[in-house]
């Protein structure tokens, strides 16, 4: 089985964030990248994948943030090969140009299974691994917490749903899944292996199609919380409290 994991990079929240001058954007002069915490369970996936059913593991990368650093690292880890695709912009992709950016990518890659986090923290609503699903028309399954092969070009993933709920789904190869968390904590590579794999292995670096795709709602402003006195606490036995809500609903005009 040939495994394809697509890797993001997202902004580390231990950093305080700052908007930049146009107040549309963040000031990425002193951002510090991170691995999306779903990604990095589907690399630990694909790498059970690999340990157990001797799968065959290529990760791939934008080339934004600190890209060189995650795709050496997932080498360390025991990825096979890693693809970073150049000509990014510096502040990476929408998440439409993202999805159409991989799809190109991998048209030309001989892959079963491709797998990445079925959210970030600036993805909560699984854009990339839906839409990429969509563009490939491919079968796609997403909060997954389990993949295993179930036969001939088959793999059976175990999807979890709100309320503790999970179901158990047989899907027909290639397809996408969305990753939600590994069956076990992504694996911890020390950082002297890290760095003698960046001497001795190199990343494959492939100039990424420009991908044609409508445009993405602009944001127009960004701001921080503002801490505010709007909450209005109320006191006294059930009856008197339903009273003081009725009573508040209809100053608002919002009781009939």
């Amino acid at each position: 089985m040939n495994i394809t994991v697509l890797l993001s990079m997202v902004p580390d929240l231990v950093e305080e964030l700052e908007i930049d001058a146009s107040g549309a954007a963040l000031d990425t002069q002193w951002l510090r990248y991170v691995i999306s915490e779903s990604d990095d369970h589907a690399l630990e996936q694909a790498l059970l994948l690999k340990d157990r059913h001797g799968a065959s593991v290529s990760v791939m990368a934008l080339d934004y943030g600190d890209a060189d650093q995650v795709l050496f690292a997932a080498l360390a880890r025991g990825a096979d090969e890693a693809v970073k695709l150049t000509g990014i912009p510096e502040a990476g992709l929408g998440k439409r140009a993202a999805a159409a950016t991989f799809k190109e990518a991998l048209g030309g890659i001989r892959t079963d299974l491709i797998l990445t986090g079925v959210q970030a923290i600036d993805d909560l609503d699984a854009h990339v691994a839906g839409m990429l699903g969509g563009m490939m028309a491919l079968p796609y399954v997403g909060v997954t917490r389990s993949v295993e092969p179930s036969g001939e070009g088959k793999v059976l993933v175990q999807k979890e749903y709100p309320g503790g709920a999970a179901a158990e789904i047989e899907v027909t190869l290639p397809a996408v899944i969305g990753v939600l968390s590994a069956p076990q904590p992504p694996r911890y590579v020390p950082v002297a292996r890290i760095r003698e794999v960046m001497k001795t292995r190199t990343l494959d670096e492939r100039e990424a199609v420009p991908a044609t795709v409508p445009a993405e709602p602009a944001i127009i402003r960004l701001f921080k919380p503002e801490s505010a006195e709007h909450a209005q606490m109320l006191d006294g036995s059930p009856e008197e409290l339903a009273e003081q809500i009725v009573k508040i609903l209809e100053d608002r005009g919002l009781a009939p």
